[in-house]
């Protein structure tokens, strides 16, 4: 548990005294012992996983496929009664059992966040212990410990600073502030000090980038920073994406909806046959009940959704999008807000001069003009640095540095002759001064390069020049400097300004304490870590779609809010707020609030995931963005977490759904867009495949309610009327269907689609949506029954050719062996199986013919083509082939039961499987085929 959550207060010899250490000989064995016993390991704690059995069961826990596992009992029972085996049973348990098996090969939900914080602990410190230096394992570290510190150190806990000289750290994995961080031994007064603000504490994850120093470890484990936030990844809740929502819905809809028709035909069905006087076959109703069960039910659905995503996210990578979970790709798609970092994801986390203050006038630094003073300026820039040049060009070390020694660069200055004037003295940054000084050897003479906070400089200069003179009204011309400084601030700038002075001889260390006086000013520069080019375009882009984009960030506010003006994420500086203000309000308050506001400063990673959350409790499916330790919680709490590939730390690509492989904010939205697109052809593909299925359940309600009548009409035994057997439907649903629905996954996506307001409906079934399925569900439906009708209306003389044609043996008056099997088959039974045969061909085929009335909901298929998508020709030329291979292949005939047709037949079911399209066409026309 944590001892004192404001260490940053305290003055050091009180945390001595809490600690019970001492800051120069450290802890003794025995203290190390009983503290290890009370605070335990320095490393983070694991949270439990789900086993691959559990994953697995939980694939069952689906309405639909409940529903689909009693089916398929029931069927067994019905097959082992009649002697037909299991055909059924075990083609419905093959559906559920690999829909369970890709379910689980997809499930990317595993928690790998906290394994990639403990990484973050693997490192080595550096100990005083019983007053003797060491190195040990990060691990071992307890309160009260004493670490000694220098640049390029890992942080291993979090420590309370007690010696500081010119220390620096590197936070931006948890506060999001690309500049490295000034740290000091001062006690901070202040209560409520932000993370970024508490320079007197380094926390673990962090980098010492610059100085050297000494702190005493005040919290380990779980108690540190990181380990706050690796807590509220384990409290995070796993949300269920818009799509798993509405799936769910749907299934649940579908199979009570199911439950109840069967039902309803079973009691009808009872009821009819004993009005009748037919003896009741309860087995051959309940059978013609699974058949509905199985008809209402697109057992393709689940497998259709899961391939359709997976073909999404390979066409995402391409995008440089990887996608850790399936659904995320259409979580995307709606996304109605997103919230983003902004250090590395708007901006380009490269602190670069924009500005040059040279000759009294201020420049771009790409169009600054080549003087005598640029010379000068640039001298400083490049020699009053600590930045290395690397075998491959790449420059290392302070970002501040390394941004003068790129612009020096890249106006052309050789910076290899400029280092040939050897540093001979320096007097290094620190706090106070806030000022770096070196010496350098010009021949016979020697000059002195100064940069620094331009209000600390501009008091040690006496003169300044400008023109190729050296002038002494310094006084006025600091009129004109604070003037253009404060310009350049309010433009979020830093700045910092150079000068120097020339010396006839090496000073002395006496010398070097009062060097930096009587200076001359030469210019300054103001830098910025600028917004990537690309991103403006994307914001803009995301309003047309619109899409919130939301800047959430550990940097300072007037950073924060001319980087957000640039990109035209803000309009006002009231839509900014800092997250102390966060911290204030209740959640209740931030949820009011939250929709005003498009800035958040200096946040915490408690205020990310508040934040978040207030967007969502809005009913907005929210984005978020980061590549950070800090931005982890949210990554995980957000509907659609994504991390940076490059620069994202290991806890926030593990916490994400999304990897951004180019760390490009613009990328993002390709992904909505492709998101849009992928969403938009699954709809297709459930109105396709819900429509074919209402088209079956009408088939089969419809005829076992006219049942009575088609035995008057027709001259048919009740007990024979049968219009399909699972097995038809089975075939449909799964091959007939299933092909064509997946080619509608590399469907081109419609021009507006990234013209239109994200789709926030809580259900698949808009009212559109709902009308088309109904309507030409019952259309298709209509059509088979009335090609079963008209199969089984054929007359004694028409049944004499089929069986002609099929080859069949008249045995006796009205009976006939038929090819398969050697059974015999009354008119009556061969009237039924026509009548099956022409309501198989119409159903299968007037689908096929339909799926590309369903691409476009409102434009007429002659306006926009049938073209644009191979595979979906593709998918209809293989599924005809395998219909024709039933229609035709004698073994495949008697599986199915389907005699081989005459002419007259097949030019009637080829007029109802082409009907759809002019129904369809109708109906957009006079504009009712619903929105």
């Amino acid at each position: 548990m944590s001892m004192n959550a404001n260490w940053y207060n305290e003055i050091i010899e009180d945390v001595e005294k809490d600690l019970d250490t001492n800051a120069e000989k450290g802890l003794t064995d025995e203290q190390v012992r009983v503290k290890r016993e009370k605070y335990g390991y320095n490393e983070l704690k694991e949270g439990k996983k789900k086993s691959l059995l559990v994953k697995f069961l939980e694939q069952f826990k689906d309405f639909m496929v409940i529903v689909l596992i009693f089916a398929a009992i029931i069927s067994g029972i019905v097959g082992m009664q009649n002697g037909e085996g299991f055909t059924d049973t075990i083609i419905i348990m093959v559906v559920i059992i690999c829909n369970a098996i890709i379910g689980v090969a997809q499930e990317s939900k595993a928690e790998k966040s906290l394994e990639a914080l403990k990484k973050l602990s693997s490192h080595v410190a550096k100990v005083i212990r019983n007053g003797k230096l060491s190195t040990m394992a990060s691990r071992e570290l307890v309160p009260g410990d004493v670490v000694i510190l220098e640049t390029g150190d890992f942080i291993p806990a979090d420590l309370r600073i007690v010696e500081a000289v010119n220390l620096k750290a590197q936070e931006a994995s948890l506060t999001g502030e690309s500049v490295p961080v000034e740290k000091n031994n001062a006690t901070i007064g202040n209560k409520e000090v932000g993370i970024g603000d508490r320079t007197n504490m380094l926390y673990s994850s962090s980098l010492v980038t610059y100085g050297r120093g000494r702190g005493i470890v005040v919290e380990t484990g779980m108690n540190t920073e990181v380990g706050r936030i690796a807590e509220s990844l384990n409290q995070a809740t796993d949300n269920d994406t818009p799509l798993q929502i509405k799936l769910d819905k749907l299934g649940k809809t579908l199979g009570i909806a199911c439950l109840i028709i069967c039902a309803f035909i079973f009691v009808f069905s009872v009821v009819m046959q004993k009005s009748s006087g037919t003896e009741v076959n309860y087995l051959k109703i309940l059978m013609t009940a699974v058949s509905l069960a199985v008809a209402a039910i697109p057992e393709g659905l689940a497998a259709v959704s899961t391939i359709v995503l997976a073909i999404g996210m390979q066409r995402m990578v391409k995008k440089h999008a990887i996608i850790k979970k399936l659904p995320a790709v259409e979580t995307l798609g709606s996304a109605t807000v997103i919230c983003s970092d902004k250090t590395g994801t708007l901006t380009q986390n490269k602190m670069t001069v924009k500005k040059v203050f040279v000759n009294g006038k201020v420049h771009d630094a790409e169009e600054v003009p080549m003087s005598s003073e640029l010379d000068s300026l640039l001298n400083v820039c490049v020699l009053c640095n600590d930045t290395k040049i690397a075998e491959d060009n790449s420059l290392q070390g302070d970002p501040t540095e390394t941004s003068l020694t790129a612009l020096a660069m890249k106006l052309g200055i050789d910076i290899d002759e400029l280092e040939g004037h050897l540093r001979v003295a320096e007097v290094p940054f620190d706090s106070e001064r806030k000022l770096m000084t070196t010496v350098h050897e010009y021949d016979n003479k020697y000059l002195v390069y100064t940069k620094g906070g331009i209000d600390e400089l501009l008091e040690r200069c006496s003169n300044y020049l400008i023109d190729e003179e050296i002038k002494t009204d310094i006084d006025s011309y600091k009129i004109l400097v604070d003037e253009q400084n404060d310009i350049l601030a309010h433009n979020a700038l830093r700045v910092l300004a150079m000068a120097y002075k020339e010396i006839d001889h090496m000073p002395s260390e006496e010398e070097l304490k009062n060097i930096e006086n009587n200076l001359t000013f030469v210019g300054m520069v103001g830098m910025i870590d600028p917004p990537r080019i690309e991103v403006k375009d994307a914001v803009n882009k995301c309003k047309t779609a619109g899409i919130k984009t939301v800047m959430i960030t550990g940097d300072h506010k007037t950073t924060a809010v001319a980087i957000a003006k640039d990109l035209g994420i803000l309009e006002n500086d009231n839509e900014a707020v800092l997250g102390a203000d966060v911290d204030k309000m209740t959640q209740e308050e931030l949820e009011n609030k939250v929709r005003n506001i498009s800035v958040y400063a200096r946040v915490s990673p408690e205020n990310k995931v508040r934040i978040v959350k207030a967007w969502q409790s809005q009913g907005e499916i929210s984005a978020m963005t980061g590549d950070g330790v800090n931005d982890a919680p949210a990554l995980k709490q957000a509907d659609i977490g994504c991390a940076m590939g490059i620069t994202g730390t290991d806890v926030s690509k593990e916490a994400a759904d999304v990897i951004l492989t180019d760390d490009n904010f613009a990328t993002i939205v390709s992904a909505v867009e492709e998101g849009r697109r992928i969403y938009d052809n699954i709809l297709k593909a459930i109105q396709f495949l819900l429509s074919s299925n209402v088209g079956e359940v009408v088939l089969l309600f419809l005829a076992t309610v006219l049942a009575g009548v088609f035995s008057k009409q027709f001259g048919i035994d009740l007990g024979l009327i049968e219009v399909l057997t699972p097995v038809h439907l089975l075939w449909i649903n799964l091959v007939t269907d299933s092909l064509p629905a997946l080619a509608l996954a590399v469907d081109p996506p419609e021009k507006d689609i990234m013209n239109r307001k994200p789709l926030k409906t809580k259900g698949i079934f808009t009212k559109g949506m709902t009308w088309r399925i109904i309507y030409q569900g019952a259309m298709i439906g209509l059509l088979a029954l009335s090609a079963f009708i008209i199969g089984i209306s054929t007359s004694n003389m028409d049944i004499a050719k089929i069986a002609g044609e099929n080859g069949w043996e008249s045995v006796r008056d009205g009976y006939y062996v038929i090819e398969t099997g050697g059974h015999e088959l009354s008119i009556q039974q061969i009237k039924v199986e026509i009548g099956q045969a022409m309501a198989f061909i119409v159903l299968a085929f007037s689908e096929l013919v339909h799926i590309f009335n369903i691409r476009n909901s409102k434009k007429s298929i002659f306006k926009t083509g049938i073209g644009g998508n191979k595979l979906l020709f593709l998918a209809v030329f293989i599924d005809s082939c395998l219909m024709l291979a039933v229609l035709l292949i004698p073994a495949l005939r008697g599986v199915f039961g389907i005699p081989l047709l005459p002419t007259s037949k097949i030019l009637e079911c080829l007029g109802l499987v082409f009907a759809p399209v002019l129904i369809v066409e109708i109906m957009k026309l006079f504009k009712l085929n619903g929105e």
